[in-house]
């Protein structure tokens, strides 16, 4: 069996998971998260997370797995990755990789460049002086420390930029120098790339049927539990789309009607977030989509095979 890996990206909402679902039966595949939303413990509904009936159709791997409370980065997902793509190999499976992170997917084609840990300190410092400046005045500074930023990150960009300004403070190096000695450690496998390409209007009623879903899901309650951890603001779980608008349901600067509509305006911000990013990054994967399922099925199978 030849080393096969397939990749399945797309926007929120695009129906990526059950996409994956029937691959993983047709090709003998086992389904590993991408997603750095779905991969924590404590967000089932909020984050759309696979529900124990998808999860009983293939074997899924890295979902809710690690605690809102721990820092998480593309490169601790990587190591976990790439243990789980070599049980499938052993196994003799195909492992699928679906989700919307788009700098997990980066990891896996382009590989991961070996930037020391930047410790928290240094986190702090930077994300307090973004917070101090604003990203206009904080992108300024930054291109005075690292030039090759200009071109290459947006200033609108705030966590990228952020994180250029915190590896050149700490390692005195240019994030781009670091990124220019990369390679992917999956050279030697067959890497089949589909991204779904769904138009505006469908996947807007996808969305808000989700977002209609999660609420009947009781999505109110997990962020309720999600409140008694009292993590701290920085933490990535806090960026969860639905948390800070229920929130503001709950204390009562939001109806129901108005929270829905909210994070239904979040919700397809994101997603034409993630299609820019596609369309940088994602440049020669196969775009793919049609309203029928069983048309998008075979489509993706011909890639594939």
């Amino acid at each position: 069996m030849s080393k096969k890996i397939i990749l399945l990206a797309g926007p929120t909402a695009s129906g990526k998971s059950k996409l994956a679902i029937q691959l993983a039966k047709k090709m003998n595949g086992e389904i590993i998260n991408a997603d750095s939303m779905q991969i924590y413990k404590e967000f089932s509904i909020l984050s759309s997370r696979p529900n124990n009936t998808e999860i009983k159709k293939a074997k899924h791997h890295l979902y809710g797995i690690i605690s809102v409370k721990k820092y998480f980065s593309a490169g601790d997902w990587l190591k976990l990755a790439k243990i789980k793509i070599n049980q499938c190999q052993k196994a003799k499976k195909i492992p699928i990789i679906v989700g919307g992170t788009g700098l997990y997917f980066n990891t896996i084609v382009k590989g991961i460049s070996k930037i020391p840990n930047i410790d928290i300190e240094t986190r702090n410092k930077v994300r307090n002086l973004f917070k101090k400046l604003g990203y206009k005045e904080f992108y300024k500074k930054l291109l005075n420390l690292d030039p090759k930023v200009k071109n290459k990150i947006l200033p609108s960009d705030s966590q990228r930029s952020q994180r250029a300004y915190e590896v050149i403070l700490k390692t005195k190096k240019s994030l781009f120098d670091w990124i220019a000695h990369t390679k992917s450690d999956f050279i030697n496998f067959e890497i089949s790339k589909i991204y779904i390409d769904i138009p505006r209007d469908e996947l807007l009623k996808k969305i808000y049927l989700r977002t209609e879903l999660m609420f009947k899901n009781k999505c109110i309650k997990e962020v309720k539990k999600f409140n008694l951890l009292k993590l701290k603001k920085s933490l990535s779980a806090n960026k969860l789309i639905g948390v800070q608008e229920i929130n503001a349901y709950l204390m009562g600067s939001l109806s129901l009607d108005q929270c829905k509509e909210l994070i239904n305006i979040k919700t397809r911000q994101y997603a034409k977030r993630q299609n820019t990013w596609a369309r940088g990054h994602m440049k020669n994967w196969n775009k793919l989509y049609s309203k029928d399922f069983t048309t998008l099925l075979k489509k993706t199978l011909k890639v594939i095979s």
